[in-house]
């Protein structure tokens, strides 16, 4: 279910559909947020802190996998890789949830700022880990995080790529190609919300006017068309394709102008770069 945040913060309590008159005017955009609800949050409060409206609607739920006691006994072999690359936030809280102190000598790989913000979160930064990242911020995938890596230097030795169900195998095919021992974990599920009456009142009230809509992920956009095509109605699908769209990396504005969008604004990673798009 949806939030809405007032100027104060994200309302507390159970999360509920926001009632019809909480929404803003039609000549006051909305920010819908589309991540997860814990990622979402802080998102939210500094979009509120710029005077919008901030609504939180998850388009995709992150839950844990059965087998956490196996998580945690692969998790505590670190020492042994050469390279621990995380593909998400999602997958660096995922496994920080077992991982007391990051074990020295063990280089790390992000895709993106969002995941180098989440080890952050965790105590670990590089001036004592080194983290490789893709250069060009507007470009956080594993196509451009594979360039910032020393292929040749990683040849013979052990990655392990931590990621959520049904990841890309790109990356891990990458490396396997490039002489690594490659192995993978899945270290969390990815879901789509369940599409109830209150969702989709929810989605045909946000369709309605023109609202911002901040996307991070190609497959929560396509589980987005998914959902409002599932109304039978193709007005509705039109309405949302005219909805502007907020997104950090080129992929997604990719998928977005394959799926019909025309106002697809690319800001590169970063929630700075995100917020930076607001007010222009």
């Amino acid at each position: 279910m949806p939030e809405v945040a007032t100027g104060a913060g994200i309302d507390a309590g159970v999360p509920a559909a926001p009632a019809l008159s909480a929404l803003p005017p039609a000549d006051s955009p909305a920010v819908v947020i589309t991540r997860p609800r814990r990622q979402a949050e802080g998102l939210a409060a500094a979009v509120a802190a710029l005077g919008r409206r901030p609504v939180i609607l998850p388009l995709l739920d992150i839950e844990p996998i059965d087998d956490q006691h196996g998580l945690a006994q692969r998790l505590a072999c670190l020492e042994a890789y050469a390279l621990v690359a995380f593909v998400s936030p999602n997958a660096v809280d995922a496994a920080f949830a077992h991982i007391a102190r990051w074990p020295d000598g063990v280089a790390i790989a992000v895709v993106g700022e969002g995941s180098r913000a989440a080890l952050v979160r965790h105590g670990v930064d590089d001036g004592r880990v080194p983290i490789h990242c893709p250069r060009d911020p507007a470009r956080s995938d594993s196509e451009h995080l594979l360039q910032a890596l020393d292929l040749a230097l990683l040849a013979g030795r052990r990655v392990l790529v931590v990621r959520g169900d049904g990841g890309r195998e790109l990356l891990p095919d990458a490396l396997r190609a490039a002489g690594c021992t490659v192995e993978t974990l899945t270290a969390y599920r990815r879901a789509l919300p369940r599409l109830d009456a209150a969702l989709t009142a929810t989605l045909a009230e946000l369709l309605a006017t023109p609202n911002d809509w901040i996307v991070t992920s190609s497959e929560a956009l396509r589980g987005l068309v998914a959902m409002v095509s599932a109304f039978g109605d193709p007005a509705s699908v039109a309405r949302l394709q005219r909805q502007h769209l907020i997104v950090p990396h080129a992929r997604i504005a990719e998928t977005a102008r394959a799926l019909g969008f025309g106002a697809v604004t690319l800001t590169g990673s970063g929630d700075e770069r995100l917020l930076a798009a607001l007010q222009s």
